[in-house]
């Protein structure tokens, strides 16, 4: 792992000195070998010259403005006034200014939202590499969870917009979401649950009734985030529609009307939430609220999965970022403090325990990558099952980690002084939203295999890269194997209805054997170059750790394990040679 060098007073520790550090002030692109790395592998070379300047620029500010921006937004929640001075129903949303330099730095001077649908942003003439955008938001998740949902809404609203929205309304609304001008910025929201319909969305009841050229709505969400955007995608029912899902239409409701007036909607109340404390969530009831139609009336679930999997895409990257700040954490305890005689990294426990820390981290990292350069290669097949795979597993990962990492710390880490009590709150939102668990197992085994055959693809991909990559010959047969075994039991689960409790057991195996492979593949690729080849270790130690039936009831053998740990823990890098003789231990 990449040494974290804090800088303390000389002499013997007295007082504050002998309590442990934290990542606040670092630079998370440099301290981060991993993401360096990947992106390295992913990017090509002029891509990675024009964009490493600003990683590290955004690296520099998560650790520091954007982290105290952070801390500060976090205690001090958005406030709902519903009437101005002159009890006039004006409702609107009060941010502290910390929120909004976030949004300065997201929205103005890093353009999150619009690089994936325009050129120009951050100097780069073209839409800029979705490996770009997502090693960003990679970066800012480590600091700040909440306002990435606005950020990504405003950018997959627009996909909607730009797909399925006359020329008017893309002339009327998309300028203003694709800017960078703070005071011209349309921020974009999607209102998806209702009080019946959640994950079951087939009962939502908002009612659309047509007047015109446009419509009027009529009903309530039940939670909308980011519940005072400027523009507003949602599903309603249109008279007459039938029931279930088929009866569902897209449609876009402004905030404002074309003369400045308040559309016909108010915000009921303001949610108050575990985490994502920054981030406006409320109930909103419509009145009669003017929208607009978007492309053919009953399709509007289909377009709108348009923008929930690129949504869960992001997910994955905010979990695997918000990991990363965990381990780190979790890594400056460990090095910095002492327990009975020794730094905690030293005791056989804690290296367990980091261990523990460190492999879904980097599990997510290597799977978003993956999907990231799929979608960059419009390989839709292969990005239909990534994209649920590390929404599902990873943002379960994070739960488990942002705990590890607050125990890590001890008794401090309970303390809203320091950041994991705010990781540990962020992380339970991502099993939530877009998806629980449940539904993104079911998309993943029952739609995504069963339905669309997308595992035939992915087993593809990976047996090619594991046959490219120059990985030892008896470890690469157990990965290749793996893989086959993994793809036939989610095709045998998908293929028996009766086998429903099992979608979750199917998905978790094929993120494991899935990322094992990819991590594998990487670190070969790496440490063919003379790069760090350490993640040919951390595939085996998932194949170990995450997919192992070891009995339970007697001692293992860890000499193998304590030697890969001793290397995982060092900062040196692992040559490819060495990898591959502590791959053959």
């Amino acid at each position: 792992m990449n040494a974290i060098t804090p800088i303390r007073t000389s002499g013997a520790p007295v007082g504050s000195d002998l309590i442990a550090y934290d990542c606040h002030g670092l630079n998370f692109w440099q301290i981060d070998r991993s993401v360096r790395d990947l992106v390295g592998l992913h990017l090509d070379p002029a891509a990675l010259a024009h964009f490493e300047p600003h990683f590290d620029r955004l690296g520099a500010l998560a650790g520091g403005v954007l982290d105290d921006c952070a801390m500060q937004s976090d205690k001090r929640s958005p406030i709902l006034h519903s009437r101005d001075r002159f009890g006039r129903d004006e409702d609107w949303v009060e941010y502290h200014p910390a929120y909004q330099e976030m949004e300065r730095i997201a929205y103005g001077e890093f353009g999150m939202h619009a690089m994936s649908r325009r050129g120009g942003v951050l100097g780069w003439p073209e839409i800029a590499p979705p490996v770009v955008k997502y090693t960003l938001n990679y970066l800012f998740a480590q600091s700040e969870f909440g306002l990435l949902c606005p950020v990504s809404a405003t950018d997959t609203c627009v996909v909607l917009i730009q797909n399925y929205a006359s020329d008017e309304i893309k002339q009327r609304y998309l300028p203003g979401m694709l800017s960078q001008d703070m005071g011209q910025l349309l921020r974009g929201a999607q209102f998806m649950t209702e009080k019946a319909g959640g994950s079951d969305v087939s009962q939502s009841a908002l009612t659309a009734k047509q007047v015109g050229d446009h419509w009027e709505l009529w009903g309530d969400k039940w939670f909308c985030s980011c519940v005072d955007s400027e523009v507003v995608l949602l599903l309603a029912r249109c008279e007459g529609a039938p029931a279930g899902n088929g009866g569902l239409s897209l449609f876009l409701m402004p905030r404002h009307l074309e003369d400045g007036s308040r559309n016909r909607y108010r915000i009921a109340r303001l949610k108050e939430k575990l985490g994502s404390r920054s981030m406006a969530s409320g109930e909103t009831i419509m009145e009669g609220a003017v929208a607009y139609l978007l492309g053919q009336p009953g399709r509007g679930l289909k377009q709108m999965m348009d923008q929930v999997n690129l949504c869960r895409l992001s997910h994955g990257f905010r979990a695997a970022g918000m990991m990363r700040r965990c381990l780190n954490e979790a890594l400056q305890v460990a090095r910095s403090r002492n327990t009975f005689g020794r730094r905690i990294i030293d005791h056989p426990l804690a290296r367990r325990q980091l261990l523990k820390l460190i492999l879904p981290t980097e599990q997510a990292l290597s799977v978003g990558m993956a999907a990231a350069t799929a979608l960059a290669n419009d390989d839709e097949a292969q990005l239909r099952i990534l994209t649920p795979l590390v929404k599902y597993r990873a943002c379960r990962d994070n739960v488990a980690v942002a705990t590890g990492a607050m125990e890590m710390r001890g008794g401090n880490g309970y303390i809203e002084d320091w950041r994991n009590a705010k990781l540990v709150r962020d992380a339970h939102l991502g099993v939530l939203w877009e998806g629980t668990s449940s539904v993104n197992a079911l998309d993943i085994v029952r739609r995504a295999v069963g339905k669309e055959g997308a595992h035939v693809a992915l087993a593809a991909g990976l047996q090619s890269h594991l046959k490219e990559a120059p990985i030892p010959g008896q470890f690469r047969g157990r990965l290749t194997q793996l893989v086959d075994r993994a793809i036939s039991f989610a095709e045998t689960v998908a293929k028996k209805p009766e086998a429903e409790s099992s979608c979750r057991k199917a998905a978790t195996g094929l993120y494991h054997v899935t990322s094992a492979a990819l991590m594998a593949c990487e670190g070969a690729r790496l440490g063919a170059v003379g790069g760090d080849a350490r993640r040919m270790l951390m595939s085996r130690l998932v194949l170990e750790h995450r997919l192992g039936r070891s009995d339970p009831f007697s001692l293992p053998d860890d000499r193998w394990e304590n030697a890969v740990c001793d290397r995982l823990f060092d900062d040196q890098p692992v040559s490819a040679n060495e990898a591959s003789e502590l791959l053959a231990g």
